[in-house]
């Protein structure tokens, strides 16, 4: 079992009907495996309820860090159906945000600017080859669309003399009605993991 995840959510997707998890084509299902494949931001995950496994395969740069597993997992169970609002915002926009994410649940974008420093460019390139779209915000940014109804931006920031190098995550303004502040981490973490890790 991926020992991060709570053992509920295999339990609740083990007992779940497969043709209202997978509704207009949020993911598939493969009986003879007992396993939901799900397609998120362009790599596949293999989510397996008996076994309780969730094995990836990835399509482009590093593997995100294991708390991603949290959010596939949420995504395919709960998440519910987002319209999105076109309005950007920071974690501590959400309810409760500004006390949540904090300590332990400090988003952890010192993984990209630590990985890419003052190296605009390289930032860029590794926003391109995963699948981004160009954002006129910071000095450089760009936005991902982790699932068709949650994008993510990732804005950075080149450091001076007088201030290091800055990253920053966005989220539409429908995350606060669709994920809860520990998935929401969950998804950060993979976000910055990814981006902020070896190509």
């Amino acid at each position: 079992m991926t020992d991060i995840i709570d053992e509920k959510y295999f339990v609740e997707l083990a007992a779940a009907d497969p043709a209202t998890l997978c509704r207009e084509g949020r993911c598939s299902y493969i009986p003879a495996l007992g396993q939901f494949a799900v397609f998120i931001w362009g790599d596949r995950f293999l989510v397996d309820p008996v076994r309780k496994q969730i094995d990836r395969q990835v399509a482009a740069g590093p593997a995100p860090h294991q708390y991603f597993d949290v959010f596939v997992i949420y995504y395919l169970l709960r998440a519910k159906d987002a319209v999105l609002r076109g309005e950007w915002i920071s974690e501590k926009d959400l309810p409760g945000g500004p006390i949540f994410f904090r300590g332990p649940h400090q988003i952890p974008t010192d993984q990209i600017t630590k990985r890419y420093n003052n190296d605009l460019q390289g930032f860029k390139s590794c926003c391109e080859k995963l699948g981004g779209s160009p954002l006129a915000m910071a000095d450089a940014a760009f936005y991902f669309s982790i699932t068709p109804d949650i994008p993510v931006a990732v804005l950075y920031w080149q450091g001076d003399e007088d201030f290091p190098a800055e990253a920053k995550l966005l989220y539409d303004r429908s995350m606060t009605e669709l994920l809860p502040l520990d998935i929401v981490f969950a998804l950060a973490v993979g976000v910055c993991s990814k981006i902020g890790g070896p190509f």
